[in-house]
Formats: structure tokens, C-alpha cells, sequence
């Protein structure tokens, strides 16, 4: 099937995104030809989310669109959803594999033997006794600014409404000699900026010999040549411990923004989600992040609905939220996984509740964002330019260190390259300046 057009489109997380951009070199090395989604294609590549019903609807959709865009394509399905739900997958109309979210390395060689076969292929393992990192690299093939390194894969939190245990697995950490190795490829690749990734990255190396940490990995990655930033792509708050906090604060590689998940600002409600702090040991985190990291920008999850939420408990999520005024909110309304506890508990909230809920939150995150980004005005930033908005525009834009997307008036050669802009203006909850 070599020199066949194969499209590939990805749903969730960061991690899925460093997953499918591997997939995508893996198949432009076995001499396959990349196209856009929308395109007409010989395979189509669906990588899927479950984290909520909307990520399954979603990954439905996709396959459903590959199907009428080219009936008579390889349809293959990999990822969350695939993994914990095969068959409703197998289910769906068209499609010709399914792989899960293991064997990934050998997809190419599943693709090609499920093309000479007669119906669809369920090739999807079980994660229960998966110990071994899966190893799928490649450099991505978006424009050299930005690359995602998967470090860690699966989680054993199994919080009550977490159905990412169930599709990941239990924990697996890369060898840190095979991270610095991929991440020194990349930084001589003209990469400025590594995102590590991982499904549950702060418990990095706790399955490794040797007293691995992610502190540790950290320390040894700041010295690459050629390295400008490392940013972490999550960590759970019970992870961030004070070594970790220093080695942050320690050199100026380390991103000022950390993605913090919070889930709730009322204490009943963490302790039913099977959390493992207090909203209290929650904002002492974030003082102490503050005080070691000035112009940190920190961002965070928050579920509205979760089984049991009063209105009082939403209050209270509410108020603590804009006490610690972080600089973005992602907001989830909570959605029912089944075989997760949580599915099961009483006092299920009406969608319209949640959905009254979800607004309210995300409206005050749009505060919250332009706040922080006014605080930036008149500073001098440095913006890793990612693109061209707007080609007659003559804009361009990229991300400050600490997360704040920035727009300016560049010129062509730009993407790529660390520039200084000067804040002007706020313009919804991006800046607006000049280069220096």
C-alpha cells in the first residue's frame, strides 16, 4: 500500500497530539503520503477521546465523515475510546480496524493486513498487565516551533469519574537517557520549545529503578544546547513537590505556566471525586508557586455537575476561582463514564443546570484571562512566533512563556524565532503589541 494517501485526525489531549504526530511520521517513513483530513484518502486515521460523551460523539462523527468523503477507504480507529469501547467502535459503519491505545508501533503493519482481509479487524488489547513504555517517535511535521514529548503514559489515581485508567493502563514512565536523547534531536532540529506530555506526568519514574524523578529529568533537560524552553504540559497538585518547585524557578528554559487541574472549590465535592487535597492544601500550592515563580501564568481544570453538586458547593467553586485568579480556565461539564463510580452516584444534575453552570465559569475565565494579560502591558515579552494570521495582514503570533498569546506586526521569516514585543493593548484575552 506503499505511496497511498493517508489522513489522520486527532481528538483530546496533548498526548493524543504527540501520538498521532509519531503515527504521522511512522507512516511518511514507510513511504506513505500525508493528507489533510478533509481530503480524499486511502486510510483515515481517527485517533479518539473518551474522557467525556462528547469526545465519543465526536470520534462517531469522524468516522462517519471519512466514510462519505471516500467509501471505499481504509477506515482505522486507535486511541481512548477505541480502547474502552471496541465494540460500539466495530459498531459503527465503514470502519476496518480497530487498534486501541497499545501496538500503535505496529500500526502500519495491522493497516496493511487488515487491507487484504474480508471485514473488520478488532485488534485491541488488554492494558491490565501493560508494564513496558510504548515507544512510537518521530519528529512532527508542523512548523518548527513547538514539539511535544511524551514522557509517561497511563495513571493508578482511578478518580471516581475518570474513565483515562480504564483506556490508558497503569502507569509507564520513558527511560530518561531515551527522553534526553529525543528531546536533544529535537532541539537540533531547530525545535525551541519542548511540551512534555504525559497522562499523568508528575508520577514520572516512580515505576523506574533507580530513583528516577521528574524533578531529576528536569534538572538534566535544562541543560541541552540549543534548548530554549521546556514547558509541562500538566501536573496533578499532590506532585509538585518543593525540589520540583526549585529546579522551576531555577533557570530560565522552565516555562512560567503550569497547568494545575482543580476540578472543584469545595471540599465535599474533591473528596467524592476521589482527589487527594484540600482546597485549602490547594491555595497554599499556589502561594508557594507564586512566591518562587514571579509571572507564573497558571491555568486549570474545573468540572461543573459532578453527581451531588448543590449550588452552595458551585458557590463555593465560584469564589475560589477568582480568589486565586488564574490567568485561564478549561471547564468541563461533568459527563457519566461507564464503569466509573462516579456513573452510579445519586443526585445526577440536570444538563441545564450544568449547562448554566459551564457558562457562568467560562464567562468569568474570560475575566480572569484578560486580567492577567493586562498585567503584562508595557512589559517587554518574549514570543515564540508560530504563525502568520493573516497573510495581507502582515500579523503575526505566538506565546509567551507563561501562556499568553500575543499579535504583532511582523515580517516574513519570523515563524520560528524568538522575538521581544512590546505590551500595548488587550484584546479579548490576547495582547496586541510591537517589536522591539
Amino acid at each position: 500500500m506503499k505511496g497511498k494517501r493517508v489522513a489522520i485526525s486527532t481528538l483530546g489531549c496533548k498526548v493524543n497530539q504527540y501520538e498521532s504526530a509519531a503515527l504521522a511520521g511512522i507512516f511518511r517513513e514507510r513511504g506513505y503520503r500525508l493528507v489533510e483530513f478533509e481530503d480524499a484518502a486511502d486510510i483515515y486515521v481517527i485517533n479518539t477521546c473518551t474522557v467525556t460523551h462528547l469526545g465519543d460523539r465526536k470520534s462517531r462523527q469522524l468516522i462517519r465523515r471519512a466514510a462519505r468523503t471516500n467509501p471505499g477507504a481504509l477506515i482505522v480507529v486507535t486511541g481512548c475510546y477505541a480502547q474502552v469501547s471496541p465494540e460500539k467502535v466495530m459498531a459503527v459503519p465503514g470502519v476496518d480496524l480497530v487498534v486501541g491505545t497499545k501496538d500503535r508501533a505496529k500500526l502500519v503493519e495491522l493497516v496493511e493486513s487488515a487491507a487484504k482481509g474480508l471485514g473488520p479487524v478488532n485488534a485491541v488489547s488488554s492494558m491490565e498487565t501493560d508494564c513496558e513504555f510504548e515507544e512510537i517517535t518521530a519528529l512532527p511535521l508542523q512548523e518548527r516551533t513547538r514539539a511535544f514529548l511524551k514522557i509517561q503514559d497511563g495513571c493508578n489515581n482511578f478518580c471516581t469519574y475518570c474513565i483515562v485508567p480504564y483506556a490508558r493502563g497503569p502507569l509507564r514512565s520513558r527511560q530518561p537517557e531515551r527522553v534526553l536523547e529525543i528531546a536533544g534531536e529535537l532541539a537540533a532540529a531547530g525545535y525551541k520549545e519542548i511540551v512534555l506530555t504525559g497522562i499523568h506526568t508528575g508520577s514520572y519514574g516512580q515505576d523506574l529503578a533507580g530513583n528516577v524523578t521528574l524533578a531529576g529529568l528536569l534538572s538534566r533537560l535544562a541543560v541541552i544546547p540549543g534548548l530554549s524552553r521546556v514547558r509541562l504540559s500538566s501536573i496533578e497538585p499532590n506532585d509538585i513537590t518543593l525540589e520540583l518547585v526549585e529546579i522551576l524557578a531555577g533557570s530560565p528554559v522552565f516555562c512560567r505556566h503550569l497547568h494545575v487541574p482543580l476540578q472543584s472549590g469545595d471540599d465535599q465535592v474533591l473528596q467524592r471525586m476521589g482527589r487527594r487535597y484540600t482546597t485549602w492544601e490547594y491555595t497554599r500550592l499556589v502561594d508557594v508557586l507564586r512566591e518562587n515563580i514571579p509571572g507564573l501564568g497558571l491555568t486549570t481544570d474545573i468540572m461543573v455537575g459532578f453527581p451531588g453538586e448543590t449550588s452552595e458547593q458551585f458557590d463555593n467553586t465560584y469564589r475560589l476561582l477568582k480568589k486565586i485568579s488564574f490567568s485561564r480556565l478549561h471547564v468541563f461539564k461533568y459527563s457519566p463514564r461507564p464503569g466509573t463510580p462516579s456513573a452510579g452516584f445519586p443526585g445526577q444534575i440536570e444538563p441545564a443546570i450544568k449547562e448554566e453552570r459551564s457558562r457562568k465559569l467560562i464567562e468569568l475565565g474570560g475575566k480572569l484571562a484578560a486580567g492577567f494579560a493586562a498585567s503584562l502591558l508595557g512589559q517587554e515579552l518574549e514570543v515564540l512566533v508560530e504563525r502568520q494570521v493573516q497573510e495581507e495582514s502582515g500579523l503575526y503570533e505566538g506565546l509567551t512563556d507563561n501562556y499568553v498569546r500575543v499579535v504583532f506586526p511582523g515580517y516574513e521569516g519570523l515563524v520560528g524565532l524568538m522575538v521581544k514585543v512590546i505590551a500595548e493593548e488587550v484584546r479579548g484575552t490576547a495582547i496586541k503589541g510591537r517589536i522591539v
